[in-house]
């Protein structure tokens, strides 16, 4: 008896630490992506400043990223494009994810309903991600306000497949039937039964979304059909890095290139440590 006591409190406390590790990581990424952008927002420009007296210098204790070909602090313009592309792609994903309420809610009303949002969904993923970015940006005449539209517009069928599955599995579900036999309405069902079931999965689906928004917009502004030039974002860097790294200056695309690698794995980390929380046969393992 004792022994089987012995075992279940050593299983019960491997699963806490499991649980802790999992929140631990959690903490510290959010932890990192968060000192990221409040320290974007609050660098000073002076470190942006152009000075011709020391341009292309190597990384060094002055300037860990180096300078560029115009004196202005590598590390600096790193930290603000990546603190633009962390703002660009939570409002991008934000307005995916409630295009992913409307049309998931939409798919409940009926079959009509959710064929037709069966067909929109195999409609925008039958085009291809970047080129469909690209026309909505150029239509809606570019810069940020286009490319957030554009990825936004873009990033919500997948999201809304997986929550269009988990509404149509909620459907079968004795409590919805009995509210149907209550005489309750389909609206009353799907905001008061089916939502809230599907909090976790848009949460997570969410924060999965983070890394794509972000790697679409580093790679439409790097084409030139995102971003203004004049704003410090990673794409437009490392678009004008190109030139000067067969003169050696690597560090020009090296540092925003790692940077922005780090930051999307910060977010797929957060992703799937979520997911480990939220399932039940992986939380208390």
């Amino acid at each position: 008896m004792s022994t089987a006591v012995v075992t279940v409190n050593r299983g019960l406390f491997r699963g806490l630490n499991l649980r802790q590790k999992t929140l631990l990581i959690i903490g510290s990424t959010s932890l990192l992506l968060l000192a990221i952008v409040i320290s974007s927002v609050f660098l000073g420009g002076d470190s942006l400043q152009t000075n011709f007296g020391s341009k292309n210098l190597a990384p060094s204790l002055e300037h860990p990223f180096g300078t560029d070909w115009m004196g202005r602090d590598m590390f600096v313009r790193t930290l603000k494009g990546l603190g633009l592309s962390i703002l660009v792609g939570s409002l991008a994903s934000t307005i995916s994810t409630v295009l992913t309420v409307i049309l998931g809610l939409l798919s409940s009303a009926g079959k009509t309903a959710d064929s037709f949002v069966s067909w929109l969904v195999d409609l925008f993923l039958s085009i291809p991600h970047l080129l469909l970015i690209i026309l909505i940006s150029i239509g809606m005449g570019g810069g940020a306000t286009g490319v957030i539209i554009g990825v936004a517009l873009t990033h919500w069928p997948s999201l809304t497949r997986v929550v269009r599955a988990e509404i149509k599995q909620l459907k079968t579900q004795e409590y919805i039937q009995i509210s149907r036999n209550l005489g309750k309405s389909k609206w009353w069902i799907a905001t008061k039964h089916i939502l809230p079931h599907l909090v976790p999965q848009i949460l997570l689906g969410t924060i999965l979304m983070f890394p794509h928004a972000i790697l679409h917009e580093a790679s439409v502004t790097f084409l030139g059909f995102g971003l203004s030039p004049h704003e410090p974002a990673i794409g437009i860097i490392l678009s004008e890095s190109m030139r000067y790294l067969s003169a050696g200056y690597w560090w020009l695309a090296f540092f925003p290139g790692l940077s922005l690698l780090i930051v999307v794995l910060a977010f797929d980390m957060i992703g799937e440590n979520l997911g480990k929380l939220m399932n039940p046969k992986n939380a208390h393992e």
